[in-house]
């Protein structure tokens, strides 16, 4: 499971990439530096918090993982092969 840190972290990056998406998109269609910088501003903020909500949600939810067996540490588990069906 990530940690708090490394889910804001990716949150983080994800965002930055996504800010520079919605400001070069906002500038070509309003002409405006300053609009596009304020749009991409206030983008940031919302979309890393609910990045962050989502990632951690999608933590609780086992769909599509491995399993692990129960008795061995987390390091331990790593090490052994998961057969593929």
């Amino acid at each position: 499971m990530d940690t708090h840190s490394r889910s804001f972290a990716k949150a983080l990056s994800w965002r930055a990439t996504g800010t520079i998406d919605t400001m070069i998109i906002s500038l070509v269609v309003t002409g405006s530096i300053k609009l596009a910088a304020a749009i991409g501003g206030t983008e940031v903020v919302t979309k890393s918090l609910l990045f962050y909500l989502h990632e951690r949600a999608w933590l609780k939810i086992p769909y599509g993982r491995n399993k692990k067996p129960a008795s061995l540490s987390a390091t331990e588990a790593e090490l052994i092969p998961v057969k593929k069906s």
